[in-house]
């Protein structure tokens, strides 16, 4: 069975109007899955909020403090693409405490495989800044509870989200227990324009981070090459413990912000060659992150190919 935690909660962030990071997105989630009589087959998981010391493991106190001050205030910019509201600080703590909630349930054993399906997302959050829609770096802050709180020492996270996942890779690129990799459209073409293959990392982490960018237009063939030669066997030889997904649903081919050409099922056959790395690995422990997606029913449709893939159903 897959856990999945999802809530109306995460509508309470809400934004400008007409930004692509809209409540909507978890309405149009939940429906898919209502609709594909997936809600019954799995484990529903409720959010907890994180605690700013959780916070405090990866991004610095001063920096959450800014991002409280400014929704007390009654929102605001934090970056040119991440305005907050009154209530965002807390419902981006419960989407950090959702992830954490489904590390739990996988950690005890209730579960093998979980689904986040929170928002606001998180791959692009750096210690010190908001970046991309994202406040706190949800994946991030999971990977290191994990490793405190459950003692793992070796952890794997794999980001198929379109846009490269840079907030992640600077919070572990000197750190060799966590492997980053992150498959997404070319740098030179798209937003936020890092992930370049020879970004590797640094000092003690130089060599666990990859960097995969794929020129616009790359389809689920091009996708499930890149997995199979090139992403799967890096994580075959680091020996994950846990593999955590970044698992953004832009690559879509109706996505409105970038070029690719993913189809719906393409997702699915994606999760299906990660989990099966998985088994291989880690016992077939995988927790999943929503990040991007901006088509609402492509959104919709791919999480439900992912949860599919996820409970090998």
């Amino acid at each position: 069975m897959v856990g999945l935690c999802l809530s109306r909660e995460f509508l309470r962030h809400r934004v400008t109007p007409g930004h692509p990071e809209r409540p909507e997105r978890i309405l149009a989630i939940e429906q898919a899955i209502t609709d594909a009589g997936l809600m019954q087959k799995m484990m529903l998981i409720n959010p907890k909020p994180a605690d700013e010391g959780t916070l405090q493991t990866i991004h610095s106190s001063q920096y959450i403090q800014s991002v409280r001050q400014i929704c007390e205030a009654g929102g605001g910019m934090l970056d040119a693409d991440t305005p907050v509201a009154r209530e965002s600080f807390g419902i981006a703590q419960l989407s950090t405490g959702a992830l954490l909630s489904v590390c739990d349930a996988v950690m005890s054993g209730q579960i093998r495989r979980g689904f986040s399906a929170a928002r606001p997302p998180g791959h692009h959050a750096l210690p010190d800044s908001a970046m991309g829609f994202c406040l706190f770096a949800n994946i991030a802050i999971a990977a290191k509870y994990l490793q405190n709180q459950y003692n793992l020492e070796r952890i794997a996270i794999v980001d198929f989200d379109v846009h490269h996942g840079n907030g992640t890779q600077a919070c572990f690129e000197s750190d060799p227990s966590v492997l980053f990799i992150s498959v997404h459209q070319d740098p030179r073409t798209l937003w936020p324009g890092s992930g370049f293959g020879e970004e590797t990392g640094t000092g003690a982490g130089q060599g666990f981070t990859l960097n995969i960018p794929l020129m616009p237009g790359a389809d689920d063939a091009v996708y499930l090459r890149t997995i199979n030669e090139q992403v799967i066997p890096r994580v075959e030889e680091f020996q994950p413990q846990i593999l955590l997904l970044s698992a953004g649903f832009d690559a879509h081919q109706d996505d409105p912000l970038a070029q690719m050409c993913v189809t719906t099922e393409g997702f699915g056959e994606i999760t299906r060659q990660l989990c099966d790395l998985a088994n291989r690995c880690c016992g077939g422990k995988v927790i999943s992150a929503l990040e991007g997606g901006y088509n609402l029913h492509a959104l919709g449709q791919s999480v439900v190919q992912h949860l599919i893939a996820l409970g090998e159903m």
